[in-house]
């Protein structure tokens, strides 16, 4: 017999997000870092994004999660 273990509220909260449309097609998702800190924490966040590959930004009260592997260049 196989166990599975539950998926917690916060693998949700975040699978919910990685499959935004914006995430499949290489856009931008913007979330409150307060609501972050709430849901998942930044640390699990980061980890997310740097395992799949993509890019966070924290941009006043917000973080930008740009999922696009390729390079970005900040022009100011």
């Amino acid at each position: 017999m196989s166990y599975l273990r539950p998926l917690h509220r916060n693998d949700i909260w975040l699978h919910q997000i990685f499959s935004a449309k914006a995430a499949t097609q290489g856009g931008v998702i913007r979330r409150n870092k307060l609501d972050v800190d709430r849901k998942v924490g930044r640390s699990r966040l980061e980890l997310e994004v740097r395992r799949r590959g993509f890019h966070l930004v924290e941009a006043g009260e917000q973080f930008l999660i740009i999922c696009d592997r390729g390079d970005i260049r900040i022009v100011c």
